[in-house]
């Protein structure tokens, strides 16, 4: 039995595992809240009391969904269009790493290694925006 998977359908594919992501750092807030005491009434409010690893994973959990707002699209115009390729594959496998080690670096105060994560995050869906485009227009 194989397995053959084409590019196209890891696109589709990455969606549900990106919208995943979103929630990996969460893990950190998770026990960071358990460390300040949880406050089920006013879970916002105990912000300022997290420890500092967590209140960045909190910031990394919010970033998620500022990337996966600008990924969902790319990915849908990808699959749309029909992107099988090495390079929609390339760009979905580039976007997924680097939103798997962003919230790592963003938890661990790795501010330059964060902010490369974001920019070949960022890059993965440009890619998929501009071959989708790209096969659109031709």
């Amino acid at each position: 039995m194989s397995f053959n998977v084409d590019s196209t359908e890891w696109v589709l594919l990455s969606l549900p595992i990106g919208a995943a992501l979103i929630y990996l750092p969460f893990l950190a807030v998770g026990y960071g809240r358990l460390q300040a005491g949880y406050d089920t009434s006013r879970p916002r409010a105990m912000f300022d009391k997290l420890p500092p690893y967590a209140q960045r994973a909190t910031w990394a959990h919010q970033n998620g969904f500022e990337s996966f707002i600008q990924y969902a699209p790319a990915a849908l115009a990808a699959y749309v269009t029909g992107q099988d390729s090495a390079i929609s594959l390339g760009a979905v496998i580039l976007y997924l790493a680097a939103r798997t080690l962003y919230p790592l670096f963003y938890i661990l105060d790795a501010p330059a290694l964060r902010s490369l994560m974001f920019g070949l995050g960022s890059l993965g869906s440009f890619t998929l925006f501009v071959i989708s485009c790209r096969s659109a227009l031709m």
